[in-house]
């Protein structure tokens, strides 16, 4: 494996979601040989500024890493800046890095899965990024692979390089002639139905995200997603103490266990697999009586966390 990906872990006021999280990721294999990177955001308002200071109390004892780092924002940047600003960051400085938000429970290899990925497609500019949950897509024990690529993005612990990062156009200036594009929205619903509807509100100003339009910009260059076949996250923020995660469902299988083998078997063709994109937009449809259904669906089963 070549040198180690940097680890950028975003935090804000949730000191015990961040304990767990931290837990889990000092028990990777590969965490006493790279370097974490904390940002730390500042308190909205006088609400969460208690919060904000116990989790900065608590990330000046964090150890276990190659080294830590840690930046604490002198204002609220919010969500989606604090991420943009903290992977352009480590980007410009590594080339590449691995996002990790304080709500996510990591298996034993993610970083070596992480990173093994990162290198396998380093020169293959059609892979914009690498995802560490499979959304609980029904992977058949026969299938020949690790992991499978994906016309829609992960933003639940993932990783990318800087020249594809650096394509991302955050302001979407040519969203008026892709609103109206038939052919062009077509392509951004391989991923899900809810993904124009999501842009839609973030162009409006109804929403704050940096993943839509990371959503966005893979589909603009061709340009696919990286899922592992066994999640190598696990999802604990849906619970409705998420600034932008609300109390719902989230559709995620068990964690990968620990491999014993070496190397990882990563696809050769960047060609997504038809019955696992028609899966993932089944799990994110764009309709409301779709969304009403995905819903039901994932309460009556337990699927909350």
């Amino acid at each position: 494996m070549l040198g180690l990906a940097p680890i950028a872990l975003f935090a804000y006021n949730r000191p015990h979601h961040l304990r767990r999280t931290v837990e889990r990721l000092q028990k990777n294999t590969l965490a006493d040989q790279s370097d974490l990177h904390i940002f730390s955001d500042g308190a909205k308002n006088r609400d969460s500024s208690k919060a904000v200071e116990e989790v900065r109390r608590f990330i000046h004892t964090i150890d276990g890493f190659a080294s830590v780092t840690i930046v604490e924002r002198s204002r609220n940047f919010g969500l989606a800046a604090s991420i943009i600003d903290g992977i352009s960051q480590l980007c410009e400085r590594c080339a590449e890095a691995i996002a990790v938000e304080d709500d996510l429970l990591t298996s034993p290899d993610f970083l070596r899965f992480m990173n093994a990925a990162l290198n396998r497609y380093r020169f293959d500019s059609q892979v914009f990024s690498i995802g560490a949950i499979n959304f609980a897509v029904d992977v058949p024990r026969d299938y020949s692979w690790d992991a499978f690529f994906s016309y829609r993005s992960c933003s639940i612990g993932w990783a990318t390089w800087q020249d594809r990062w650096q394509k991302v156009d955050w302001q979407v200036k040519d969203y008026r002639e892709f609103r109206s594009d038939r052919k062009r929205l077509g392509k951004f619903r391989r991923g899900g139905g809810d993904l124009p509807r999501m842009l839609a509100k973030q162009m409006a100003g109804h929403l704050d995200s940096w993943a839509i339009r990371w959503a966005y910009a893979h589909t603009m260059h061709d340009a696919v997603a990286l899922m592992p076949a066994e999640s190598r996250v696990y999802h604990i923020g849906y619970d409705g103490s998420g600034t932008n995660c609300r109390n719902l469902p989230l559709p995620q299988g068990p964690l990968a266990s620990e491999k014993s083998t070496a190397t990882y078997r990563f696809p050769d063709s960047f060609l997504p697999e038809p019955s696992f994109a028609q899966q993932m937009r089944k799990m994110h449809p764009g309709s409301f009586a779709g969304r009403l259904k995905k819903y039901v669906g994932l309460k009556l089963a337990g699927n909350r966390f």
